[in-house]
């Protein structure tokens, strides 16, 4: 779900209560890549729950009501306005042509589209890409950190709770009604990302469910899935082929949490 501002009031009690677990907890092994795997597990249950009672039930009532057309355009609405956090993150990790490339896709959008509500710019071969602030930093050198699940938002890491709170205030939404500056969410602001994370869900209704069918643990099946997409990411698909523990198309493997019976 794509909620990212509220993580600025989410990351740091989690993390410190994660911590504090962990500290309290009696000795046993522990994954050095996962420590926190007891409250992580915790995390994903909550999270499938939440979907199974809530965000299903409104993304499923969502389709219902909502014309294909409508509900495509809604979706590059939302598309365009990343786009504007994906060009900052080009230039920050130094990727010039892209920068250009996609700061055009947004602007041809912005305005021949309609606000984004129709994708031109793939029309005339400017791509959408893909680029997050935790990537920016893994670029910079910013290790990744153990393995998080963060309520609402899913699989991610130490540095992907920095990654969030960069991408919030690179998407304009954030700044609605205060929003991020104030630390509260107005009518406009919230239902915004209400509306996204609804759309986004019911975009991935049909999605194959792969990790019903293909995995023995929920959970291994997710954080592994969640680290090989990272790294795909970050190396721009550059990743040897040997290094892949699973036969998932990164193409095409949304960078939200894989909402539980989506797949």
């Amino acid at each position: 779900m794509n909620l990212k501002p509220m993580v600025v009031q989410l990351a740091m009690p989690l993390l410190l209560s994660s911590v504090i677990g962990c500290a309290s907890a009696p000795a046993a092994r522990i994954d050095e890549s996962d420590p926190w795997e007891g409250f992580n597990r915790n995390i994903q249950v909550f999270n499938d729950n939440l979907d199974e009672y809530a965000m299903k039930p409104l993304a499923k009532g969502y389709q219902w009501i909502t014309p294909s057309f409508v509900d495509r355009g809604i979706t590059n609405i939302f598309s365009n306005i990343n786009d504007i956090g994906v060009t900052i993150n080009d230039l920050l990790q130094f990727k010039l042509a892209q920068t250009g490339s996609d700061g055009a896709r947004f602007l041809v959008n912005t305005v021949a589209g309609i606000g984004g509500l129709f994708d031109v710019a793939t029309e005339i071969d400017l791509p959408k890409h893909n680029e997050d602030f935790d990537q920016t930093l893994a670029v910079w050198g910013v290790p990744s950190g153990p393995y998080l699940v963060l309520p609402l938002f899913g699989p991610s890491s130490s540095r992907g709770v920095f990654g969030l709170v960069g991408d919030a205030a690179m998407n304009p939404i954030s700044y609605i009604d205060g929003g991020i500056v104030s630390g509260t969410y107005g009518a406009i602001g919230g239902g915004l990302f209400v509306l996204n994370a609804v759309d986004t869900r019911a975009d991935n209704l049909s999605t194959t469910r792969i990790a019903t069918e293909a995995a023995v643990d929920r959970y291994e099946f997710f954080k592994n899935a969640y680290i090989q997409q990272r790294e795909y990411l970050i190396l721009d698909g550059n990743v040897p082929e040997n290094d892949w523990d699973l036969d998932v198309d990164f193409n095409n493997f949304n960078d939200e949490y894989i909402e539980p019976d989506a797949i």
